[in-house]
Protein backbone atom coordinates (compact mmCIF):
# COMPACT_ATOMS: atom_id res chain seq x y z
CA UNK A 1 0.00 0.00 0.00
CA UNK A 2 2.85 2.57 1.20
CA UNK A 3 4.81 1.37 -2.17
CA UNK A 4 1.46 2.37 -4.31
CA UNK A 5 1.29 5.82 -2.62
CA UNK A 6 4.86 6.64 -3.16
CA UNK A 7 4.56 5.49 -6.78
CA UNK A 8 1.54 7.79 -7.46
CA UNK A 9 3.01 11.20 -5.33
CA UNK A 10 6.76 10.83 -6.95
CA UNK A 11 4.73 10.78 -10.52
CA UNK A 12 4.32 14.41 -11.77
CA UNK A 13 0.49 14.99 -11.60
CA UNK A 14 0.24 12.12 -8.44
CA UNK A 15 -0.31 14.04 -5.97
CA UNK A 16 -2.73 16.51 -7.52
CA UNK A 17 -4.67 13.44 -9.16
CA UNK A 18 -5.53 12.10 -5.49
CA UNK A 19 -6.73 15.21 -3.97
CA UNK A 20 -9.13 16.29 -7.16
CA UNK A 21 -11.47 14.17 -6.34
CA UNK A 22 -11.59 15.26 -2.24
CA UNK A 23 -11.63 18.96 -3.18
CA UNK A 24 -14.52 18.00 -5.03
CA UNK A 25 -16.22 16.50 -2.88
CA UNK A 26 -15.36 19.06 -0.37
CA UNK A 27 -17.22 21.77 -2.94
CA UNK A 28 -19.95 19.21 -3.04
CA UNK A 29 -20.58 19.08 0.57
CA UNK A 30 -20.61 22.85 1.18
CA UNK A 31 -23.22 23.65 -2.04
CA UNK A 32 -25.63 20.94 -1.17
CA UNK A 33 -25.10 20.16 2.97
CA UNK A 34 -23.83 23.30 4.76
CA UNK A 35 -24.87 26.24 2.78
CA UNK A 36 -28.61 25.09 2.42
CA UNK A 37 -28.64 24.24 6.41
CA UNK A 38 -26.99 27.92 7.21
CA UNK A 39 -29.72 29.21 5.32
CA UNK A 40 -32.13 27.46 7.52
CA UNK A 41 -30.67 28.80 10.60
CA UNK A 42 -30.37 31.93 10.10
CA UNK A 43 -34.18 32.21 8.82
CA UNK A 44 -35.39 30.50 12.01
CA UNK A 45 -33.48 33.43 13.89
CA UNK A 46 -35.07 36.22 11.45
CA UNK A 47 -38.34 34.48 12.08
CA UNK A 48 -38.04 34.78 16.52
CA UNK A 49 -36.21 38.05 16.32
CA UNK A 50 -39.48 39.15 14.85
CA UNK A 51 -41.90 37.29 17.33
CA UNK A 52 -44.54 40.39 18.15
CA UNK A 53 -46.89 40.39 20.61
CA UNK A 54 -50.82 39.05 18.74
CA UNK A 55 -48.60 36.55 17.20
CA UNK A 56 -49.84 32.76 16.79
CA UNK A 57 -47.35 30.69 17.06
CA UNK A 58 -46.63 26.70 17.37
CA UNK A 59 -43.98 25.69 19.62
CA UNK A 60 -41.28 22.53 18.87
CA UNK A 61 -43.45 20.84 21.07
CA UNK A 62 -46.92 21.51 19.22
CA UNK A 63 -48.13 23.99 21.97
CA UNK A 64 -50.78 26.39 20.17
CA UNK A 65 -51.11 29.49 21.86
CA UNK A 66 -51.24 33.68 21.17
CA UNK A 67 -47.87 36.10 22.58
CA UNK A 68 -48.75 38.09 25.19
CA UNK A 69 -45.35 39.22 26.34
CA UNK A 70 -41.80 38.92 24.77
CA UNK A 71 -38.44 39.81 26.88
CA UNK A 72 -34.51 39.23 25.79
CA UNK A 73 -35.02 35.26 25.24
CA UNK A 74 -38.48 34.43 26.97
CA UNK A 75 -41.68 34.93 26.03
CA UNK A 76 -45.26 34.37 27.75
CA UNK A 77 -47.73 32.67 25.69
CA UNK A 78 -51.72 31.87 26.13
CA UNK A 79 -52.70 28.56 25.19
CA UNK A 80 -56.73 28.88 25.72
CA UNK A 81 -59.75 30.99 26.21
CA UNK A 82 -59.27 30.76 30.01
CA UNK A 83 -55.80 32.32 29.77
CA UNK A 84 -53.40 30.04 30.49
CA UNK A 85 -50.49 31.48 30.23
CA UNK A 86 -46.82 29.90 29.41
CA UNK A 87 -43.17 30.66 29.56
CA UNK A 88 -41.40 29.82 26.60
CA UNK A 89 -37.87 30.08 25.41
CA UNK A 90 -37.87 31.68 22.06
CA UNK A 91 -36.15 29.19 20.59
CA UNK A 92 -38.62 26.93 21.34
CA UNK A 93 -40.82 28.64 18.48
CA UNK A 94 -41.24 25.84 15.09
CA UNK A 95 -43.41 28.55 13.48
CA UNK A 96 -45.74 31.79 13.29
CA UNK A 97 -49.07 30.56 12.32
CA UNK A 98 -50.59 33.97 11.79
CA UNK A 99 -49.14 37.31 12.52
CA UNK A 100 -50.16 40.25 14.24
CA UNK A 101 -51.12 42.41 12.00
CA UNK A 102 -53.05 39.54 9.64
CA UNK A 103 -55.00 38.72 12.78
CA UNK A 104 -56.18 42.31 12.99
CA UNK A 105 -57.80 42.11 9.59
Amino acid sequence: MFQFLEQQTNTPGGLLSMLIPLIFCGIIFYFFLYKPQKKQEQQAKDMRDNLQVGDEITTTGGIIGKVVSIKEETMVIETTRDATKIRLLKSAVRSVDVKAEDAQK
